[in-house]
C-alpha cells in the first residue's frame, strides 16, 4: 500500500445545484405532461415550503451553535 498524503476533496456544490435544477426540469415536465399544470404548479410550492423549512432548520442550528 502506498502512503502518501491525499489532497482535499473537490468542492461539487455548484454541480450538484446545477444537476438539482436539471433534475427538477425534466420532473415538472414530466408531472405537467401526465397531470397537468396545476400539480406542477402544486409539485413546486411542496418544494418551496421545503426549502423553506430547510432553511429555517439551519438557520435554527447555527444561532444553537454559533
Amino acid at each position: 500500500m502506498i502512503n502518501r498524503p491525499t489532497g482535499s476533496a473537490p468542492n461539487f456544490t455548484s454541480a450538484c445545484i446545477v444537476m438539482f435544477g436539471v433534475n427538477l426540469s425534466w420532473v415538472f415536465l414530466v408531472v405537467w405532461a401526465m397531470w397537468g399544470l396545476i400539480a406542477v404548479a402544486a409539485l413546486g410550492w411542496v418544494v418551496n415550503q421545503w426549502m423553506l423549512w430547510l432553511d429555517m432548520r439551519r438557520a435554527r442550528e447555527a444561532a444553537r451553535y454559533g
